[in-house]
């Protein structure tokens, strides 16, 4: 990777890095393995499948809404270094909630903890883009932010893989977030400091002003407002994405749950892989000038995904296709590389979008801009979970619903011109 290599043998990137990759980690394995319990082995209804995974998504998605500018401010006034230890202990016993939940199969549990781990990556957040500046060159920070995205999704891929693997054992997926839990605060204590800047503005911890205030802030600065609307623009995208796959894979393609986390895996593979790519393509350069061609192929991949699914020919309803008839399936490698496609070119938009987001401003700054990104991501983020809520509700499908997320390609592309357009 262009410059950046160095740095994972470096304690002021490694330690976040870890940390970061493993939290990413146990929450796939988390998320995934209640997913999958929840769609294969207490209902049998595709309508309650997906708006199950909608309203899993749209918890985990709701406390970056309505904590986001607490968690920034947060980030700004205290040392960041602490901050990760403070709230990867809290990730320990937020398994141990969500672990009784798969254990006992509990779902209210189950959901409680998808919500508290939301809270818990709502603090996270900001605090791992801003610390980047504060510890990289500035030549090393859209590597450095390649290479936090790059592991989060291979990180990602490994908890979807072990979330399948456990899909029957729950206990012991249980068991494996706790222990990775621990892990992470292991890793979060090598942190090295990470002070405030004397200039920070007081903070004010009333949600809702902050969160007005925090958004009006940043959203006046014309690159800043294009990147936020470009970056939620997409992660909208993955949301329904995200809530589409299990029923799509169960009841379009008529497959079991390797198949299911198959399909999370190769979208996170293809995030990573576009997060490297684009450091290549920019030189370490912080520039937009692919991200329209990027989002439009995106777009163009999205539709092959709907076509190979709607020719896919429908499920009976009897025995479920494993892995390893899936794959020798006539129409499984146009799928896989339509899924691969719209992950690679995902992942090569929104990388440079969240290196304008830690550039733009002073470093005093940083994990404020960053929590009023995730602010209006969340929001669009919660308005695409909804939207996939109803449209299943009427009876749309999920191959039906990839229409919605090739649209949504399209206002992306135009936002990821105007942004190349105002700042390269």
């Amino acid at each position: 990777m262009q410059n950046v290599a160095h740095l994972l043998r470096s304690r002021r990137f490694l330690p976040l890095f870890a940390t970061q990759a493993l939290g990413a980690f146990n929450d796939s394995l988390f998320k995934q393995a209640v997913v999958l319990f929840v769609t294969y082995q207490l209902f049998s209804n595709a309508a309650r499948e997906a708006q199950f995974s909608a309203i899993a998504q749209g918890l985990f998605i709701l406390p970056f809404f309505l904590l986001s500018a607490a968690a920034g401010q947060l980030a700004d006034i205290r040392d960041k270094a602490r901050l990760i230890r403070l709230v990867k202990l809290a990730e320990i016993g937020i398994m141990l909630i969500g672990g009784a939940g798969l254990y006992f199969a509990n779902i209210p549990l189950m959901l409680a903890a998808v919500f508290a781990m939301g809270v818990h990556s709502t603090f996270f957040g900001p605090i791992k883009y801003a610390i980047l500046p504060q510890h990289l060159h500035r030549d090393e920070v859209l590597g450095g932010t390649g290479l936090v995205e790059a592991g989060t999704y291979l990180s990602i891929l490994g908890g979807t893989i072990l979330a399948g693997a456990l899909a029957s054992q729950p206990q012991v997926a249980a068991a494996a977030t706790v222990l990775i839990a621990v892990a992470g605060l292991l890793t979060g204590r090598k942190v090295p400091p990470a002070p405030p800047s004397a200039d920070c503005p007081p903070p004010d911890w009333h949600v809702l002003r902050a969160s007005v205030r925090l958004v009006s802030a940043t959203m006046h600065i014309p690159r800043l407002f294009l990147a936020i609307c470009s970056i939620s623009f997409f992660w909208t995208i993955g949301a329904v994405l995200i809530i589409i796959f299990p029923p799509l894979v169960k009841n379009v393609l008529g497959a079991d749950e390797q198949v299911a986390s198959l399909f999370i895996g190769i979208f996170s593979i293809g995030i990573a892989i576009g997060s490297v790519l684009i450091n290549r393509l920019l030189k370490s350069e912080v520039s937009a000038r692919f991200a329209p061609v990027s989002v439009l192929a995106m777009g163009a991949f999205v539709v092959l995904l709907r076509f190979v699914a709607s020719s896919w020919g429908l499920h009976s309803g009897g025995e479920l296709t494993t892995l390893a008839t899936f794959l020798p399936h006539p129409g499984a490698a146009a799928m896989v590389a339509a899924l691969l496609g719209v992950a690679i070119c995902g992942g090569m938009f929104v990388v440079p979008l969240y290196a304008f987001l830690t550039t733009t401003v002073p470093n005093s700054e940083t994990a404020r801009t960053v929590a009023a990104n995730n602010i209006v991501n969340s929001g669009a983020m919660v308005i695409g979970s909804l939207i996939a809520f109803a449209l299943s509700s009427f009876g749309v499908s999920p191959v039906g619903q990839l229409w919605l997320v090739a649209a949504m390609c399209l206002v992306s592309a135009w936002l990821g011109w105007k942004l190349h357009l105002a700042c390269d």
